[in-house]
């Protein structure tokens, strides 16, 4: 049995060449992995992808309620492996991407978790008005180093199958639902830190590297704003749960600063030096960015209650007792 699995929700038929790049790519690893992709309510996607990948994946359906949320938890539930990594049907990871999260895993067994980078890949380049600092728009991550972090990305997260299920895995509350999305792998993060113990962080790696694609129709201002919007209304709802502490959104208010002031300003200066139309264009959608989530979060009603897609349950490997719910298919996974 393979020691990690990979799981890939997928939704829509319109997105079949990136999901069997997905697919291509997890089962490209150079380490052996137990391969799970999970459907989101579409028979016919189900049964295309369960007779184009044959036994080189477990295609099942999403057992919960609509969305990436009960995808991932559907698949974590009915993997056979000790621990779970997630990519989304329109990354491509790096062969090294499993063995670089298990590196960091090894290395770091007291934390909560392993996440990694995830690279923004634009056609033909990010448009001239796109700030940099906003690349969690369109699905990348900053730059930053190997170091202890709150939280790391549900699009490159590994976790041991055990914790997750015992917490009830991704919150329902939160989550993509097709394009729109908000931010459940944060509250995630937070809820597995509270189960671990005082002080507990993630392991973020810059070497475990996926790379996720941006498609036209997300490289409109239309959509940067439409994605800081529903970032800010997920911080109040994130904001409002029993796990939530008075710090919760600590990070986010130091983003926040260091954006207006550095960000604003490094255009600004680039304008001031010959980029007239992009270093202001940047400064503008920068701020415009922002207020956008500040509306967002003004104006979202607030969840008080975490509604799991899963109910906590024990059957992690090791515990004696199966996971409930297992959907028969194909066997998956690299001999």
């Amino acid at each position: 049995m393979s020691t990690v699995a990979v799981v890939i929700p997928c939704f829509s038929e319109a997105r079949w060449d990136d999901i069997l790049r997905a697919v291509d790519s997890a089962a490209a690893q150079t380490v052996p992995v137990e391969l799970v992709v999970v459907v989101d309510h579409n028979d016919t996607l189900l049964h295309r992808l369960r007779r184009e990948l044959g036994d080189r994946a477990r295609v099942v359906p999403n057992r919960y309620a609509r969305g990436a949320s009960g995808g991932r938890n559907t698949g974590a539930l009915v993997s056979e492996s000790e621990l779970v990594a997630f990519l989304d049907d329109d990354e491509v990871a790096e062969p090294t991407w499993i063995e670089e999260l298990l590196r960091a895993h090894h290395e770091a067994p007291f934390a909560t978790g392993v996440g990694g980078a995830i690279e923004a890949r634009w056609p033909v380049g990010a448009p001239r008005w796109f700030p940099e600092q906003f690349s969690w728009v369109v699905g990348g991550s900053m730059p930053r180093p190997s170091l202890d972090v709150r939280n790391v990305w549900g699009a490159n997260l590994l976790v041991r199958r055990s914790r997750l299920l015992a917490v009830g895995g991704f919150s329902a509350d939160l989550g993509k639902v097709g394009d729109a999305s908000q931010p459940e792998d944060t509250e995630l993060c937070l809820r597995l830190n509270a189960h671990t113990g005082p002080g507990a962080r993630w392991r973020f790696t810059p070497h475990a590297v996926v790379w996720h694609e941006v498609p036209p129709e997300r490289q409109t201002f239309g959509f940067f704003l439409r994605r800081c919007h529903l970032e800010g209304a997920g911080k109040r709802h994130m904001a409002a749960l029993p796990t939530a502490g008075d710090d919760v959104l600590a990070e986010e208010t130091a983003f926040v600063r260091t954006v207006l002031v550095n960000g604003v300003a490094r255009n600004l200066a680039a304008a001031l030096r010959g980029d007239v139309l992009g270093g202001l264009a940047r400064a503008g959608a920068i701020l415009a960015g922002i207020a956008a989530a500040g509306v967002g979060y003004l104006t979202a009603r607030p969840v008080t209650r975490r509604t799991a897609a899963v109910a906590p349950v024990s059957g992690a490997p090791g515990t004696g007792t199966a996971a409930v719910g297992d959907v028969p298919g194909p066997r998956a996974g690299r001999p």
